[in-house]
């Protein structure tokens, strides 16, 4: 992410994000309007499987197997990876809703019921103010633990 130097004054820790049109401080808290407003960061846990072969073509045979040892197998061995992918952004999910009575805190649900799925709506189109166009896919919310509302802008 570019930002540009702001040299605020009697300070040069504050940058603009052009992406949200806002400062950043150091903290990665955005200033908006002289408030400051929380950075959020999501995290995707993703596994998959594969093999490979430790193995430096710099090496002799004999040397690979004294540094790599049975990870030098010439079938490989394998791996069950598992994948963080965090991105951030705005907290436009926990600054308006957490500790909050939704009917009484957040004007959406003034005249909207306050059913899990319009909540997951109304995180939809908070989410898609806040990042690039085609990236929110879908929001999942478990109510319960039987009950999970799923909504992708439809």
């Amino acid at each position: 992410m570019s930002h540009e130097r702001l040299g605020a004054p009697g300070s040069s820790i504050y940058s603009h994000d052009p992406q949200y049109g806002c400062q950043l401080n150091m903290t990665g808290s955005a200033i908006t309007n002289g408030m400051t407003e929380r950075m959020g960061y999501i995290t995707r846990v993703q596994s998959f499987s594969a093999c490979h072969r430790l193995h430096s073509i710099h090496l002799t045979d004999e040397d690979n197997i004294k540094v790599y040892g049975k990870c030098n197998n010439p079938h490989g061995h394998g791996h069950n990876y598992k994948v963080e992918v965090t991105v951030r952004g705005k907290e436009v999910i926990m600054i308006p809703l957490d500790h909050k009575n939704l009917d009484k805190d957040v004007p959406y649900f003034a005249n909207t019921a306050s059913t899990t799925e319009n909540l997951a709506v109304y995180i939809w189109n908070n989410m898609m103010k806040a990042i690039a166009p085609n990236v929110l896919y879908e929001i999942k919310i478990h109510e319960t633990d039987k009950n999970i509302v799923t909504y992708r802008g439809e």
